[in-house]
């Protein structure tokens, strides 16, 4: 913030988060610049065909036959999230979590609509597990005013000023996308091509995969290993005892952490029946779509009198035959998502069974090449990692930037005035 400037002369507000305001602005309570009014349930007016958005928390909701405002407004959350303000210029409906505003006269909407953004809210709103506001709550808030004339030039200011950082913003976004399409394509390949592309190759027999280098095997996974269900128990069994597997560390993770989320009582029969050890493979079980079945996770490192849950699938090798750095990469690269497309049923929810997933082919490259492919991914996706990450927090900085700057000039920190 070093490149702009102050205002010549301040005054204390009187209020603890706004601190110091310009001499000639005034701290207004948010009620003289807008009257706050409730949505309404939305249910009656829902339309396949409507045309007029209905705004709920974060942002359109679905379409409506009605509206309930036509014009410029501030949307607040009623619940939830309320420190997310929307802007709107257009006729709409708002749900009943949310309220909607009528702006006074002399009130500029865009300025208040940053200026929201800044509300502390935490100062006011009640409810710890879903903080809520009432309309008295949000009336009462006090803001730093300024005239109607420099509330339209701060307002132009920061679209201007924002649009820019949300351009950044939007190309670090896209980056992160093709880095991620880059990763998923460079498994992919390695896992079912391998790293020689001179190789000689053969028609894999299966669509989704392909031609293989002619030297590799294909064989059912029901051929190399053993499957067994997780444990199902009460809720008692949980929250306490030992190491548990839950489906979250196999959903979110290509390897098992070694510091699983979830503890069980598990006896030491369950330790030995449901047992996690090195090379094993978990799979999610059920998900309420397709795409979130069969994600899978290998076990790198024995987790000792560790068990797993019954949502998800263990596979076990008879023999070594897939080194586990080569697994961790083979089965969760998606390219089997088409077989399990393929052969599960959706009703309520997807369910993978251990008869389909026997079936699944399973590409097996001599085990040396195994660990070379597993050590060239390693280093391909550290790489790649490593700039999502650095895009990641480019991100994060860009918005606090965004943050930073908006609450510096709606709360008079910095002067824009000699930018309109």
């Amino acid at each position: 913030m070093n490149q702009y400037k102050a205002y010549p002369q301040y005054k204390n507000s009187g209020i603890e988060w706004l601190n110091e305001i310009p001499e000639y602005w005034e701290v207004k309570k948010l009620k003289y610049s807008a009257r706050i009014q409730g949505g309404k349930d939305q249910k009656a007016v829902l339309d396949d065909n409507g045309i007029y958005p209905v705004y709920g928390s974060g942002g359109i909701f679905g379409y409506a036959n009605q509206y309930l405002y036509n014009g410029e407004s501030v949307l607040l959350g009623r619940k939830g999230t309320v420190n997310k303000p929307l802007y709107v210029n257009d006729k709409f409906w708002t749900v009943d979590t949310m309220y909607y505003t009528i702006l006074e006269q002399t009130a500029n909407a865009k300025w208040l609509y940053y200026a929201t953004t800044t509300i502390r809210f935490d100062y006011y709103q009640y409810g710890s597990a879903v903080p809520s506001m009432t309309q008295e709550d949000l009336h009462n808030i006090h803001f730093a005013t300024p005239i109607q004339e420099e509330q339209q030039t701060i307002a132009n200011y920061l679209d201007k000023a924002t649009a820019k950082i949300d351009t950044l913003i939007e190309k670090q976004t896209k980056l992160i996308e093709l880095l991620k399409e880059k990763r998923q394509a460079v498994i992919s390949t390695a896992v079912t091509r391998g790293l020689d592309s001179s190789v000689p190759m053969k028609d894999s027999g299966v669509e989704w995969l392909g031609e293989i280098p002619e030297h590799w095997t294909r064989t059912p996974l029901r051929y190399i290993g053993r499957l067994q269900n997780g444990i199902s128990k009460g809720g008692d069994y949980f929250g306490s005892g030992f190491p548990f597997v839950n489906y979250g560390d196999i959903y979110k993770n290509a390897t098992l952490p070694q510091q699983v989320s979830g503890l069980a009582k598990s006896t030491k029969e369950d330790q030995h029946v449901y047992s996690v050890k090195v090379g094993d493979v978990f799979f999610t079980r059920t998900s309420e779509t397709i795409d979130d079945i069969g994600m899978a996770s290998t076990c790198i490192e024995t987790i000792e009198k560790g068990t797993f849950s019954g949502f998800t699938i263990r596979f076990r090798q008879l023999a070594q035959t897939l080194d586990e750095h080569f697994s961790k990469y083979y089965f969760r690269t998606g390219h089997s998502q088409a077989f399990f497309e393929e052969h599960l049923n959706l009703v309520t929810r997807a369910s993978l069974g251990q008869d389909i997933l026997k079936q699944l082919s399973v590409l097996i490259p001599p085990f040396g090449e195994q660990k070379e492919i597993a050590q060239f991914l390693d280093i391909k996706t550290t790489t790649i990692d490593s700039l999502v990450l650095k895009a990641t927090r480019s991100i994060e900085l860009l918005k606090e930037k965004r943050t930073a700057l908006i609450s510096a000039v709606v709360t008079g920190k910095i002067d824009v005035r000699e930018t309109a």
